[in-house]
This record gives C-alpha cells, sequence and structure tokens, in this order.
C-alpha cells in the first residue's frame, strides 16, 4: 500500500489580503474547506492541515472532516515552520512510513482532487524524488515529496518554502503541467478577480 499524506498550509496571517484567506468564500465555500475537501477526494491516505493565524476562526470551517489538524504555534516564523508541523504530524500518524507528501495551499482555488491524482499517478509510475506543478514557467506547488526528501523540507527557515527545495531538486522533477496553478489569492486584487471566476 502507498501511505501519501496531503499537507495543507493554512496557517498564515494574509496580511496584503487584510482578511483571513482561509475563510474567502468561492462557489459556497471557504478557501480551506475547499481544498481540504480535494485532498479528502483524492488518492491520499491521510490530510493533515496545519493552522495558525486566526484558527478559532477557520477551525469551524473544517468540522466533521476525516483529517488531523495540527494548530502551528510557531506561525509567525514562517511557512517554514507550517511545514514542519505538518510532516512531523504525518510522521507520527503513519510511524514514519509515508511514502510521500503532497503540500498544498488553501489559496489556490482551481486545485481539484483530480489535480492531485494526476500528480499521485506520476509518483506512482515513475517513484521520482519530485512532482511538481507548472505554471507560467515556474514550477511550484501542489508538488510531491518523496520521503528522502522531507530532511529538506525540514531544514527551511523562516519564510521559505516548499518552492525553495523545488528549486534544489528542479533536474530530478517530474512535472505535471496545472495553468491555473497560477491563480492565487494574495491581494484585494485578487479577490476580484476571484469574484469575475
Amino acid at each position: 500500500m502507498n501511505l501519501i499524506g496531503a499537507i495543507l498550509l493554512a496557517a498564515g496571517e494574509s496580511t496584503r489580503l487584510g482578511q483571513p484567506k482561509q475563510l474567502i468564500q468561492f462557489e459556497g465555500t471557504s478557501l480551506v474547506r475547499r481544498a481540504t475537501l480535494a485532498a479528502l477526494s483524492s488518492e491520499c491516505s491521510s490530510v493533515i492541515v496545519v493552522l495558525g493565524a486566526n484558527q478559532e476562526l477557520v477551525k469551524p470551517e473544517l468540522s466533521r472532516l476525516s483529517i488531523r489538524i495540527v494548530e502551528n504555534q510557531n506561525w509567525k516564523e514562517g511557512m517554514a515552520s507550517s511545514l514542519r508541523a505538518g510532516l512531523e504530524a504525518l510522521s507520527a500518524e503513519t510511524n514514519g512510513e509515508a511514502d510521500a507528501a503532497i503540500i498544498m495551499l488553501c489559496d489556490q482555488p482551481m486545485v481539484t482532487s483530480e489535480v492531485l491524482n494526476r500528480i499521485v499517478q506520476r509518483f506512482l509510475s515513475t517513484r521520482t524524488a519530485l512532482v511538481a506543478s507548472e505554471y507560467e514557467n515556474t514550477l511550484g506547488v501542489p508538488a510531491l515529496f518523496r520521503r528522502d526528501l522531507f530532511p529538506t523540507l525540514l531544514a527551511l527557515k523562516g519564510a521559505e518554502g516548499a518552492k525553495k527545495a523545488i528549486a534544489k531538486y528542479r533536474n530530478q522533477a517530474e512535472i505535471v503541467p496545472f495553468p491555473q496553478g497560477s491563480f492565487d489569492i494574495d491581494t484585494p486584487e485578487d479577490l476580484l478577480r476571484l469574484a469575475r471566476e
């Protein structure tokens, strides 16, 4: 059996947006619940959601879902602390046996279970160390990291995220085109674009 975890990083403060992006509604669902449901509907065997800023507001969005919620008390340190919290929870849940983890963010509203399954299938067919999404001539998340790359993710500091690890292993990466991945919610202008979608 393949143990592939999905780790949803949803601990940020959304300073540029001016409101918690986790709670933004799109197609009748908050972004954090939408991303979590995509992960639950995918071929991933466990789903871990890392919360931090505004976690008391965000947690009710995840009620009655079969997931593990991790409260990252060090969220102010930046994304690296949430990656560590998520990977440690996945390791605990799988007794260190997870084959791989998909790192995903809740501010990419176009991520679906189909997108995640394409990444999983590419990993299962190639067993490569890294499967990354490609959009706007860059590689990014959602991205799958094989277990032997977990130490690289755990060594990240501060605001560094998965993108730094993707850049490091770029020439080993299998690439899954995901043009809609470039659409993320960071600013009030992005919200207006989302409303137009």
